[in-house]
């Protein structure tokens, strides 16, 4: 175990335990439970999307539902009309699903080196294959079909050899298993599915990998009481081998979305652009179109770096973690623009992570007169740091900003530059920083640039 995860651990162990309370099964009682520290302080995670889906890796990862769901889509219908046989199933995909190239240590270092404090790796989709050799999932899982290897475990032995914090996904529901669409054509006044199928598996994964994160999905077409939402949580809260450092997001059935739960992620790519009063976090995708791997996605379909960064300055600002997904191929590889645009965001982060770990939003997230101005704060005692991050270099090597109030013994400088900045006051409130001594050719990273003010006023 890192040293550094040991300590966050730690530090969040003893903010719980400090507590002496026991959580009841209901949503009061959950969410008055305290945060673990480490989370809030991580502010970026990594998130991975790998299953069965990514074998036709078209579409993305609700491939199967598209096919041959409610409403199947006509370009996904045509694709498997034109490339397979007529009796083909979407479970013969799964001894496609081969992993010959997945190297768990490979993937940890390169998680690492983006800057991520924790990851959040898909356990089970809404396919219903397993990534491990799940005792409820017979013949539907990464040891009896495909890899043959226990994806899960070898995942969170590499991720542990690291600082980084291991966490898993896992969907309460299934597209197609037969007891919950019985379940559900009872109006979910049965739970066969969840007593047989949802809850063993996640008392499972819980007890054998013993993830600090656990990120619930698939929730919304059935109540938190059909799931045994709370009951299930107040065990993780109370008794698991994680209860006193494991966090849990908020999609536990119909209404709870937003509302309940450990922190809030409210939708996909959720990032309101304002201040929040609760913790939250905006899952989001490198691919704009897909979770899972496409070979079909063009270049054009990335993010780039300036709005990847520009993703978690916003998110951060406003007081959220940003989740970076990547979808691996069925081969067990991450594709190099993925692994560029991680380890570019990673270089990024030596320079300006001061600025994101560990900070808090400030009185503004977004400056008062310059828009591609965002805002984070660390506060330390007495002693405030306010850090404004530019998204767009002035042209006129002047910076103006409106929001803060400077004093006698205010400093400006550029994280990645050592000398301090001459500025000036602009009337009752704002700052005007003179940007002309420094070479454009040696600011120290690429995309957006970070200015620390100390000893200001507001």
């Amino acid at each position: 175990m890192g040293a550094l995860r040991l300590a966050a651990l730690c530090l969040a162990a003893l903010t719980t335990l400090s507590q002496g309370v026991t959580y009841q099964p209901n949503w009061a009682s959950i969410d008055s439970r305290p945060l673990p520290a480490w989370y809030d302080q991580s502010k970026l995670g990594i998130f991975v999307h790998w299953g069965v889906f990514s074998v036709p890796s078209i579409s993305s990862e609700w491939f199967w539902e598209r096919w041959q769901g409610e409403k199947p889509d006509p370009k996904v219908v045509q694709f498997m009309k034109d490339n397979y046989r007529p009796d083909f199933t979407y479970g013969d995909f799964g001894k496609e699903f081969t992993a010959e190239f997945f190297d768990a240590d490979q993937w940890a270092k390169i998680f690492e080196a983006s800057g991520a404090k924790y990851i959040v790796f898909v356990s089970k989709h809404h396919e219903g294959y397993t990534n491990w050799p799940s005792k409820y999932s017979f013949n539907w899982n990464s040891m009896d079909v495909g890899p043959n290897r226990d994806i899960v475990g070898e995942l969170a032995t590499a991720v542990r050899k690291t600082d980084l914090i291991f966490g898993l996904y896992h969907s309460l529901f299934e597209w197609f298993h037969p007891l919950y669409l019985q379940d559900k054509a009872n109006n979910f006044t049965t739970q066969d599915f969840v007593a047989r199928k949802t809850m063993p598996e996640l008392f499972e994964i819980v007890n054998k990998y013993k993830p600090e994160v656990i990120w619930s999905d698939g929730d919304w077409e059935a109540p938190d009481v059909y799931w045994n939402s709370t009951n299930f949580i107040a065990w993780l809260y109370n008794e698991s081998p994680v209860k006193d450092t494991v966090v849990t997001n908020d999609r536990w059935g119909i209404g709870v979305t937003c509302h309940h739960g450990g922190y809030l992620t409210c939708m996909d790519r959720y990032n309101p652009g304002v201040k929040q009063n609760r913790k939250f976090e905006n899952a989001m995708t490198i691919d704009k179109a897909s979770w899972g791997f496409r070979r079909n996605a063009y270049l054009e379909d990335y993010l780039t770096m300036d709005e990847l960064i520009k993703t978690l300055i916003v998110t951060v600002s406003c007081g959220g973690n940003l989740l970076v997904n990547v979808g691996p191929t069925k081969y067990g590889m991450i594709a190099p623009i993925y692994e560029e645009r991680l380890r570019d965001l990673g270089q990024w982060m030596q320079v300006n992570g001061d600025g994101i770990y560990g900070s808090h939003p400030w009185t503004y997230q977004n400056d008062t007169k310059n828009p591609d101005v965002w805002y984070t704060m660390k506060a330390d005692g007495s002693s405030k740091d306010v850090y404004a991050f530019v998204l767009k270099w002035p042209t006129n090597d002047v910076l103006t900003l409106g929001a803060p109030v400077p004093t006698s013994t205010t400093k400006v400088t550029l994280m990645g530059y050592q000398a301090p900045l001459n500025f000036t006051k602009t009337g009752s409130q704002g700052v005007s920083v003179q940007l002309s001594e420094v070479q454009y050719a040696l600011l120290p990273c690429e995309w957006a640039w970070t200015f620390k003010l100390t000893n200001i006023a507001n």
